[in-house]
């Protein structure tokens, strides 16, 4: 397999266990963050890496956006939702012709802000279950079994997608590239508006949401009113697929924090607008109910405002 030049553009928890799997698995990874400390404990120590496959420290190239030179084959962009645009602005410069734009970020409409940086044609857009904490600076934890999907956000076909799927199935992230990778974006949706916003409204991690029945009981109905706004946008989503998926991440996924959760400890802005808010937004397009998905979207708000 040839090397792909891929740059990661967002190197947190997600980002840098992409990239260093990539990386250790021959290909030419660049990272890309504005983390003063991620970038300063990768280039001093390396990235530390620990998965079912153990604990390696990696050597691998990180810089701010605004300091890499080199267009590479593919973008893949790590970068939370509410700071694509910045993020994209940042690297306009390596954004060329032959360029493909991949984005795995949590939520809706990420193929929508792409498409003003990239012709549409050459993006793509996907969803991945891997697990992943940024444990500190330069550490990244990831254990347990994961997919990701990924499409042409045209629906086309593309030989450049398969081979990144071939990539990342052969660094050990179980990949395909899968026509119906949108089904598989709003089954994560729902998966996401259940378990981060009740995670993060609650402080608590996966494992202990899921050990009480009320906590299993919420995520489930949540799901259940993203789920139906999924089918009203004419998407063929598996209830039973997307409840599996939960049930497995709350028996499996134990001592994990959500993004969101670790976003409102760090009183950081998080990803609730592309989540909850959307599914919010898209269900009143269709005169859907959704009040368990709001109330959770109106306390993070809430959380947000008060951190």
């Amino acid at each position: 397999m040839s090397a792909i030049r891929i740059s990661i553009l967002g190197a947190g928890a997600m980002g840098s266990l992409f990239g260093g799997l990539l990386a250790e698995a021959g290909h030419a990874v660049e990272l890309l963050d504005v983390s003063e400390a991620q970038i300063a404990a990768v280039r001093e120590r390396g990235l530390l890496l620990r998965n079912d496959a153990g604990e390696r420290r990696l050597a691998i190239p990180i810089m701010r956006p605004d300091e890499a030179t080199t267009s590479p084959e593919w973008l893949i962009v790590f970068t939370k939702a509410m700071h694509t645009q910045a993020a994209l602005e940042s690297v306009r410069h390596l954004i060329g012709p032959q360029m493909r734009v991949l984005s795995l970020q949590n939520g809706l409409g990420n193929a929508e802000k792409l498409a003003a940086f990239a012709d549409p044609s050459r993006i793509a857009i996907g969803m991945t279950t891997v697990p992943a904490d940024l444990v500190a600076p330069g550490e990244v934890s990831s254990h347990g079994e994961s997919k990701t999907r990924m499409v042409m956000a045209n629906g086309g076909s593309d030989g450049a997608l398969e081979a990144l799927a071939a990539a990342l199935n052969a660094a050990g992230l179980p990949c395909e590239v899968d026509p119906d990778a949108v089904v598989a974006i709003w089954e994560k949706v729902a998966f996401n508006s259940a378990l981060n916003s009740l995670c993060a409204v609650t402080q608590r991690t996966v494992g202990a949401l899921g050990s009480a029945a009320e906590g299993r009981q919420l995520a489930h109905a949540v799901a259940d009113e993203v789920l139906a706004v999924a089918q009203a946008e004419g998407l063929a989503v598996s209830l039973e697929r997307a409840h599996a998926t939960i049930n497995h991440a709350l028996d499996h996924h134990g001592g994990h924090k959500p993004s969101m959760l670790q976003d409102l400890l760090a009183k950081r802005q998080t990803e609730i607008e592309t989540l909850n808010g959307a599914v919010v937004r898209a269900a009143g397009t269709h005169g859907i109910a959704v009040p368990r998905t709001a109330t959770l979207y109106a306390l993070v708000k809430m959380a947000e405002q008060a951190a």
